[in-house]
């Protein structure tokens, strides 16, 4: 999250965590939703960096970073139903 800031990058981290959980049809709490984006948008980063993608600003944030915590949710997701 370059360019954003620790309040920005918190601020997207909700954001991102909110999102992710209604493109996968889940229901948590904001501090959830918080602990999924900022480790979303770890996933998503590193995930760009191998696709050589990289985007800067709140938009370009807030997109990686959801997309980094859908995939969480969706790996979650498989790690659930095996247990």
């Amino acid at each position: 999250m370059n360019g954003v800031g620790f309040i920005g990058a918190i601020i997207i981290g909700i954001f991102a965590g909110w999102l992710a959980e209604k493109i996968m049809k889940r229901d948590h709490g904001l501090l959830t939703n918080l602990v999924v984006g900022l480790v979303g948008s770890l996933i998503g980063a590193f995930l760009a960096s191998m696709l050589g993608l990289g985007a800067t600003g709140w938009i370009g944030s807030l997109v990686i970073s959801t997309v980094g915590a859908v995939v969480l949710l969706a790996l979650l997701g498989l790690f659930r139903r095996r247990a």
